[in-house]
């Protein structure tokens, strides 16, 4: 395998696959397949009995999810096919779960019990991984109502055009996004056409991200996609990689129960789904933007008016991660007055039962799955436009890190949590993130007033000056007097 390319953003051009038939594949793979019942598990096995990788480096793992009967393995099958059940638990994410830990490939290829593979199917998405190993390959799927065939009939066939009508069969919704995308190298979140019926990825990769999360029980190949998407994968469609899914999807029957019974998983789970997240005041289990805040040699005071700023501004989907030596903060007989450590325990005590805030020793590598991470100095505290402007800054180009030069000569910054982890995939130690992350998502040095808007300039204050009294109004004795002076002027003219 080649060293590890840096390839920017989801533009995976550089590298170039060998010719399908003209290559010697070396790389295991490890075909897992979730099963509840599957009555075209059959045919599914013999496609894949058929497929032009090498027996000697494919398995198979049919893993029974609590099928009733259990499953028992067709007589055409490839030749390295077991049934694998799950110790516990239930659901095609603990299914696959099951299947990639019992799995000995190199490769893990998940594939729906429904889908009927093309010949080169395997073969087409394994080659790339033989380029390098961060990248995911997703197939081509279109749905075909099931017909009247037989295994014996799946495995002679040359081709699927031999076996289903491929002009009636229905395009997936994520073959448009692909070719509108340039193949997804100009996708700006490829991750949302990864869905589940044929993706294949390297087993350490599978595991490093921790697998699929079998609390999710709808949209966990998208929730799954986007913990890729935050390891820095890059997500490549393979249009040689055909098939063709035995039965119209789910949102054909009820399109609008099927769109409301994902969204509170993603919601929850995939905070650059912006529009899932409308509701004011809510909080969600994944933030959108981690605060890290070195507090090891700052003031209780300082700190606490850092922790206000960070939370009480015009993006609150936000968690404030403090970071100094809590471990130290032994516990035993109650702290003194006099404690060298007095400010530490005071911002412990103070902030131990806020869950929007966090106490740790040292900062993770990246703070994924949460997109997005804030850096600066704690006696720096955030306006209340800083993250959201930051956050647009980044978003109109996908800058990898946003940093921000301060007038102290200090500097502020904002790191995108999927440059951030594709630079520690290429990095050797000692290297420098940020040139690598300059070369595959870039990085942009800013100034200040943006983000840190200055105070509006005070107004002038305007003393009015006083009023001139109004004339007070005759009273009727002084009227008296006018009128009698005004009849003696006039007897004297006479």
């Amino acid at each position: 395998m080649n060293a590890r390319p840096a390839l920017a953003q989801n533009d995976f051009s550089p590298l170039t696959p060998p010719p399908l038939g003209g290559w010697s594949p070396a790389l295991s793979v490890s075909v897992v397949i979730p099963a509840h019942g599957g009555p075209h598990l059959a045919l599914t096995l013999a496609a894949l009995a058929a497929q032009t990788y090498p027996d000697h480096l494919m398995e198979v793992l049919v893993v029974d999810d609590g099928s009733e009967p259990p499953i028992r393995l067709p007589e055409i099958r490839p030749v390295n096919t077991r049934v694998v059940r799950p110790e516990t638990g239930w659901g095609i994410s603990n299914a696959i779960n099951t299947g990639a830990r019992a799995a000995d490939g190199e490769i893990i290829q998940r594939l729906d019990a429904d889908m009927l593979p093309s010949r080169e199917h395997i073969e087409a998405l394994a080659r790339w991984h033989h380029l390098t190993d961060y990248l995911v390959t997703i197939g081509m799927k279109r749905f075909v109502e099931a017909p009247p065939i037989t295994p014996e009939q799946v495995f002679r066939a040359g081709q699927l055009s031999d076996l289903v009508d491929l002009d009636r069969a229905v395009a997936s919704s994520t073959e448009a996004t692909i070719a509108k995308t340039d193949g997804l190298r100009k996708s700006r979140n490829p991750y949302h056409v990864c869905t589940g019926p044929t993706v294949s990825l390297p087993r350490d990769v599978f595991h490093a991200v921790g697998g699929l999360d079998p609390t999710v029980v709808r949209g966990e190949d998208t929730e799954f996609a986007y913990r890729l998407a935050m390891h820095g994968v890059v997500f490549i469609p393979d249009l040689d990689a055909q098939a063709v899914h035995l039965g119209l999807p789910a949102q054909h029957l009820d399109r609008e129960r099927a769109v409301r019974a994902v969204e509170p998983y993603l919601a929850h789970r995939i905070p650059l789904r912006r529009d899932l997240r409308k509701d004011r005041g809510r909080r969600w289990l994944v933030p959108y933007v981690e605060i890290v805040l070195d507090v090891t040699d700052a003031s209780e005071s300082v700190v606490r008016e850092a922790v206000a700023a960070a939370l009480d501004g015009k993006l609150q989907d936000v968690v404030v991660t403090l970071v100094g030596p809590w471990s130290r903060l032994a516990g035993g007989r109650r702290w003194s007055l006099g404690d060298p450590d007095f400010e530490l325990r005071l911002m412990r005590d103070l902030f131990s039962h806020d869950e929007r805030v966090r106490l740790i020793d040292e900062a993770a590598p990246t703070p994924a799955p949460t997109p997005f991470r804030y850096r600066g100095p704690v006696d720096v505290p955030l306006h209340r436009a800083t993250l959201e402007r930051m956050v647009e800054t980044v978003q109109k180009d996908l800058t990898g890190v946003l940093v921000v030069d301060l007038d102290d000569g200090r500097t502020a910054r904002l790191e995108r949590t999927s440059a951030l982890a594709r630079a520690l995939l290429l990095a050797d130690p000692g290297d420098d993130l940020d040139g690598i992350v300059a070369t595959t998502h870039g990085v942009r040095h800013v100034e200040p007033a943006r983000y840190w808007p200055p105070a509006p300039a005070p107004q002038p204050v305007t003393i009015p000056a006083p009023a001139t009294p109004a004339p007070e109004a005759a009273g009727p004795e002084e009227g008296d007097k006018k009128l009698l002076r005004r009849l003696r002027s006039a007897l004297r003219a006479n």
